[in-house]
């Protein structure tokens, strides 16, 4: 009770009496998953640069520093409520729709914009994808997750947070316009394949949102929850362009959902699935969707218009299905995915779903990036002594010919390519990091542009065409 009044004394102005979340971040386990107690014991010592959070050690001492930091790391006596009273009052619409010019405030070719997201210190970039040079830098909500998601002219981005913020930014003008609160602790967001939707993933409550695109404004909470009445968080959602519809992996129910909006309601197809499914990769044409298990060294193939599943993989390692990308290979598509536990890289015939090569890497890698006019993809080498390496494959020959260390000793990670393939970013993924722009073609390093721990670029052109070689 004591380390509570001290949390209620301190710390609850900014970050809610009950640790939701206000000024600062949301102050729960789940939340705090990116930050390790012991950093967590800093930041409330030391305070965070450039942020509102102040430094508490000549206000306490180190015990009580350390009773704080337990005390957040420690689930809530009564599980918090987020339900559509909430919701619907975080709404912020600082520019309704229609208010703002339809010009941008600066010259460049809107279809090569990159966004960099600097989790460093919770900033993202606006990057000219033919000079190279940043446009503009703003702040973003605490621990950006899922990726950026762009409207289909590009006009506009929608970032989503931990802590369950979805932000809705105009590149023409540079302007947060509408921000509103889906839930306690988000994975990702989704905008649908005609702009008109955004839909959110929640780990807590366990519930998929659905929201107008135009302003953010509610349309309808649902309850992720099976026949039986148990619920299961949500661990991604993702927009199936070719079927008008939204996908959602769940947690902890055997079960994929597809949904889709009709008359301004939602409504629910399941499919049951032969386990636990956490991560998903979709087919071009959006008629597979595989996922990886929890076992960690399968993926199941299950074909979205019967709900069947039609093929089992041996993919060892946990694999990273998200970051998968495919390509043409002997005449036929093949995909590719990096492991999270194993340093290798499974090469499938997406026709019978063989795994025709596993190729072995120096670590366990996290993305893999390609553009269908390179003739390279590359894989970072993210966990393990190695992480500061990326290798660089021949897609014709399903072979490593080239493997970089941009930065001893600091992790790279994360390719993006320009909308031509022409050129790509690199991130050295450290608070004294930097983007590396590279020649795509010859490999050969062109410019450094400093920045803060930057993670993943997203790239207009690639993201609203679903480009072969970028995640989806």
């Amino acid at each position: 009770m004591q380390t509570e009044a001290l949390y209620q004394q301190h710390c609850a102005s900014c970050h809610g009496t009950d640790r939701l979340g206000g000024m600062g971040p949301a102050l729960l386990p789940e939340n705090l998953s990116r930050l390790r107690q012991a950093e967590a014991e800093s930041v409330i010592a030391a305070g965070r640069p450039a942020t509102q959070m102040p430094a508490f050690g000549d206000t306490l001492n180190q015990a009580s520093v350390t009773a704080l930091a337990n005390f957040i790391y420690q689930p809530p006596e009564v599980t918090p409520v987020w339900g559509r009273q909430e919701i619907l009052s975080s709404h912020l619409l600082p520019h309704p729709k229609g208010s703002l010019p339809d010009e941008p405030v600066y010259e460049a070719d809107m279809m090569n914009l990159f966004l960099v997201v600097e989790i460093g210190d919770h900033h993202v970039t606006l990057l000219d994808g033919d000079s190279m040079e940043p446009i503009h830098r703003f702040p973003s909500r605490y621990a950006l997750h899922g990726g950026p998601k762009y409207s289909p002219d590009g006009r506009y981005v929608y970032f989503g947070s931990r802590d369950g913020w979805i932000t809705k930014y105009d590149l023409y003008n540079l302007k947060v316009v509408a921000e509103i609160r889906a839930g306690i602790n988000m994975r990702n967001i989704a905008v649908s394949a005609d702009g008109n939707y955004v839909m959110a993933a929640n780990y807590l409550p366990h519930t998929l949102v659905l929201f107008d695109a135009a302003n953010l404004k509610l349309m309808e909470i649902i309850p992720v929850e099976n026949d039986a009445g148990d619920s299961s968080r949500v661990s991604a959602v993702y927009a199936a362009p070719p079927r008008d519809s939204f996908i959602a992996a769940l947690k902890d129910i055997p079960e994929a959902w597809e949904i889709t909006v009709n008359n301004g309601g939602a409504e629910v197809r399941r499919m049951q699935t032969d386990t636990w499914l956490d991560d998903f990769f979709f087919d071009p044409g959006y008629e597979h969707v595989i996922g990886a298990a929890r076992d960690g060294k399968h993926g199941y193939v299950i074909n979205l218009d019967t709900g069947n599943t039609i093929a089992k993989l041996p993919l060892p390692g946990m694999p990273h299905l998200g970051s998968g990308i495919t390509w043409e290979y002997q005449g036929r598509r093949v995909m590719a995915t990096p492991h999270f536990r194993t340093g290798a890289v499974s090469i499938i015939d997406m026709d019978n779903w063989d795994v025709i090569k596993t190729l072995e890497t120096q670590g366990p890698g996290f993305f893999m990036r390609s553009h269908e006019n390179s003739p390279y993809a590359w894989v970072d080498v993210f966990f393990g002594p190695n992480k500061d390496k990326v290798h660089v494959i021949d897609k014709k020959t399903l072979e490593i010919v080239q493997t970089l260390q941009p930065a001893p000793g600091k992790v790279a990670a994360h390719v993006e390519f320009d909308r031509y393939g022409e050129k790509l970013l690199l991130s050295v993924w450290d608070k004294d990091g930097a983007v590396i722009v590279y020649d795509a073609d010859t490999l050969e390093e062109e410019k450094r542009i400093p920045m803060n721990k930057p993670s993943g670029k997203y790239n207009v052109w690639n993201k609203i065409n679903y480009e072969e070689g970028t995640s989806h």
